[in-house]
């Protein structure tokens, strides 16, 4: 029997106009009534972004192919991951002759990734029916209302594993606040959602005691040969925002561009502690 609450609850984040929905979702996540006209918290200050930012230049960084070329504009084309395809359908199956291993990604939204290590993996009407599903796929649309992604023309995009050996690399997000890049987020255990742990360190590369969404993950990550260099990136590709998540690999002590978020977690994920939220929020001087 369907869950009456729940059944309301659905009903109401797709019917009310987005303010008053964005105030019901955050309700329900982090048990509190929000403030989006003056947000203290970093996560409030994500929702104010949905309601009220409109720079032209969001969709094009959060776009995964587009973002490519931006990139390479800035910091030069060895930062950016070599695309083997890209387009709106895929090509026919006897011209998907890609070497393995290789990743199949939606350019318009998050964990829209398809790993194909071997050709095992290649079962193409699995993949056709999944592409399908999220090319279909809006963020705005799916009443939590992150704007920029009703600018992008949803695409296919075929990469290379950066590890020729199929694993999935570490990853290093930045969370760069008014131009600084105040904090970096590394996660582990990212292809099983019971393994997956985050942590966060400072640019000095000293861990942090907070995480979010995941549980904390105790151990110590290696600091990254080329840190400094992703610092340095970051902070150049979101000079002119607010607030943006940077994502660089490092491979080989290689760094290399991941993608760019504005609104990580749609703002819905809570810090533990919860006093980070407002910490991260102080920093952030926005609006």
């Amino acid at each position: 029997m369907p869950n009456p609450i729940k059944t309301v609850y659905n009903f109401l984040i797709e019917h009310l106009p987005p303010e008053p929905s964005l105030e019901l979702q955050f309700l329900r996540y982090h048990r509190r009534i929000p403030h989006f006209r003056k947000p203290q918290l970093f996560t409030e200050k994500v929702q104010y972004r949905k309601l009220h930012d409109r720079n032209p230049m969001l969709p094009l960084y959060a776009d995964k192919v587009t973002a490519k070329t931006l990139v390479a504009q800035t910091l030069g084309s060895e930062w950016v991951i070599p695309t083997l395809w890209s387009g709106s359908f895929l090509p026919p199956r006897e011209e998907r002759n890609w070497p393995l291993p290789y990743v199949i990604k939606a350019n318009h939204g998050c964990e829209m990734n398809i790993f194909v290590r071997s050709a095992a993996d290649q079962d193409w009407d699995v993949i056709e029916s999944k592409l399908k599903e999220w090319l279909s796929v809006s963020y705005y649309n799916r009443v939590r209302h992150e704007w920029l992604y009703s600018q992008i023309q949803p695409q296919i995009l075929v990469e290379p594993f950066i590890e020729p050996s199929g694993a999935l690399p570490t990853d290093f997000k930045f969370y760069v606040l008014n131009g600084r890049a105040e904090y970096v987020q590394v996660d582990t255990g990212r292809e099983n959602e019971h393994l997956h742990r985050r942590a966060f360190y400072n640019r000095d590369w000293e861990k942090q005691l907070f995480t979010l969404k995941y549980p904390l993950d105790h151990s110590l990550v290696s600091k990254p040969a080329s840190l400094d260099r992703m610092i340095a990136a970051a902070e150049q590709l979101a000079k002119d925002t607010p607030f943006a998540r940077v994502d660089f690999y490092e491979v080989g002590g290689k760094p290399l561009f991941g993608e760019m978020t504005f609104y990580p977690s749609s703002g819905l994920a809570t810090f533990q502690p919860a006093e980070y939220d407002e910490l991260l929020g102080r920093l952030l001087q926005y609006p």
